[in-house]
């Protein structure tokens, strides 16, 4: 066992990076005598196939947080940690059979642009100023220094260096060829992403039953560490001491409480996971999409969380670190540092193979970056350039100033991304802060969707004040509101009620003008989606029931 790369490492490395540069490159390209037009550029020419879309909205979710930071968190708290993604397993078929209909009947580029449709511009803009803020201080960011992390680690380059190199690496066919470029990799990109994830859990598991296959490793990791595989986290330990974890995942709360804001928000009004959805032939091959992507969440916890609990019970048995070496001493991880379990398995891969598990890390990492630029510029683009700039301006300046924006975003996240260092389980990070706005946003969407007599003052009195309502939740010391998704949940409650309430004052309990008519047959789905569906609630209830 060795650390750092060798030959073949790096063949397979460029290899992977040329491959991918070479495919969105290729289908950026404008075709004989058609210039890229803003539908080309930000929608993909709207042309995306059902196992496109299933595939992108997983190469687009699965990033540095996942790999890096969920491991980090099933290092530190567990298999808990992967309610996100059974529970997005659910949310997913909820956004394809409630949410989608509507967005695709309206013809949306932006989900602000549904905020305009049902709302105002005002609140269209207070949104997408929101997005872009997040995407370029949070999300950009914190997966630029994920990256970065990853690659200091495993590779022994400077931080800076290495979060520079992840930018120019996306920003290469992401900045150029839109939205079609991004999701025509991802195709490539699940495929590296799985592979080399499954690849880094049988190493793991693989190493701890001394070399006698998966099913005996992950059997002696649940018996090394029963207390990692409950799904639902008591409040107090044995001893009766408060569970730290709790604070993060708050026992059954996680399944009837905050953890629903977190999941509605994030897949049904998140524009860098809902683009690839608006961009598809058709709302009957969006939805398999959806149901794709439903399944293969089912899976994801397989390489992003098992290996952080068998990194757990590999660096507390003596025998297993005897056996590892020098190299198992290097970039430890520990109960302060869980975000490093990932990056260091990844050092014990056998040559070449090292190379390809680098790879779906450095997949998960760009395709996310990508995704997140694409979104950024589209949002800015569609929402404030073209609404208060320059009303006029033709799909070539479009498409540029889209460009343009993304680099700009790219730029300061790259600032930013160094000054994240300290910060451990930062996947935990994320949805923490992540979590100050999308309440709010939540609140205005659900109601505006739903409930016809939601006024336009109304929705931006609550976006507004959602804000300070959550750092007033957040800063209270009130005992009960420690858990963050207990603040979560209950500011998005907070601020459906004062919602509600100006509505009552402003139309007196009469629907607004502009609220949306709905019927049954806008919901109808078919029977693929509707047995499909029954299929994943099954498979997710029994995890459930297994590892409670």
């Amino acid at each position: 066992m060795t650390n750092g790369f060798e030959f073949w490492d790096y063949v397979v490395f460029i290899a992977y990076a040329i491959l991918i540069l070479g495919v969105g490159l290729w289908v950026s390209r404008d075709k004989e005598g058609h210039e890229k037009n803003a539908e080309d550029y930000f929608l993909a020419s709207k042309s995306l196939p059902w196992w496109a879309i299933g595939t992108s909205l997983i190469a687009a979710n699965i990033s540095a947080e996942q790999f890096i930071g969920m491991s980090g968190s099933g290092f530190a708290l567990g298999l808990a940690i992967a309610s996100y993604e059974w529970m997005a397993a659910i949310t997913l078929i909820i956004v394809g059979k409630y949410f989608l209909p509507i967005f695709i009947e309206k013809g949306l580029y932006t989900i602000p642009e549904f905020v305009e449709k049902r709302f105002s511009t005002n609140l269209k803009t207070i949104l997408a100023v929101f997005w872009i803020a997040l995407y370029v201080f949070v999300n950009l960011a914190s997966v630029l220094y994920l990256g970065g992390l990853a690659i200091e680690t495993i590779m022994g380059f400077d931080m800076i260096y290495a979060v520079i190199g992840l930018a120019l690496f996306a920003a290469a066919y992401s900045l150029y060829g839109g939205l079609s470029a991004v999701a025509w990799t991802d195709v490539i990109q699940v495929v590296f992403l799985v592979l080399g994830g499954l690849f880094t859990t049988y190493l793991a598991l693989n190493t701890v039953s001394g070399g006698e296959g998966v099913i005996a490793g992950f059997s002696k990791v649940v018996e090394a560490a029963p207390e990692k595989f409950h799904m639902i986290l008591d409040e107090f330990n044995k001893d009766g001491s408060t569970n730290a974890n709790y604070l993060n995942l708050p026992g059954v709360w996680v399944l009837i409480g905050g953890l629903w804001v977190a999941n509605i928000y994030y897949w049904g009004f998140n524009q860098y996971i809902i683009q690839r959805t608006l961009a598809a032939k058709s709302l009957k091959e969006s939805q398999k999409g959806i149901l794709l992507a439903a399944g293969l969440k089912i899976i994801i916890p397989l390489i992003v969380v098992v290996p952080g609990i068998a990194a757990y019970v590999m660096v507390n048995d003596p025998t297993i670190m005897a056996g590892l070496g020098e190299a198992g001493q290097l970039s430890l991880p520990s109960s302060g540092q869980a975000d490093k379990a990932y990056p260091w398995l990844l050092q014990f891969l056998p040559t070449g193979i090292k190379g390809v598990a680098f790879a779906a890390l450095a997949a998960a990492i760009v395709s996310s970056l990508a995704s997140m630029l694409n979104s950024t510029s589209t949002i800015f683009t569609m929402d404030i350039y073209t609404q208060y700039i320059n009303k006029n301006a033709d799909d070539k300046t479009t498409v540029n100033v889209g460009r343009l924006s993304g680099l700009i975003a790219l730029i300061i996240a790259v600032i930013m991304a160094p000054l994240l260092g300290g910060i451990d389980q930062a996947f935990q990070f994320i949805q923490e802060w992540t979590g100050v706005i999308s309440p709010g946003i939540l609140a205005v969407f659900i109601l505006g969707l739903f409930w016809k007599k939601t006024t336009n003052n109304a929705a931006i009195w609550g976006a507004v004040l959602s804000i300070p309502i959550a750092l007033l939740l957040k800063y209270l010391p009130i005992e009960a509101l420690k858990p963050w998704m207990h603040q979560m949940g209950l500011t998005a409650v907070l601020t459906m009620l004062v919602i509600i309430s100006i509505s009552y004052l402003q139309n007196r309990g009469a629907d607004d003008e502009k609220g949306i008519l709905l019927s049954k047959e806008l919901f109808k789905t078919s029977p693929l989606f509707n047995i499909g569906s029954i299929i994943i609630c099954i498979i997710t209830a029994t995890l459930y029931c297994l590892f409670w």
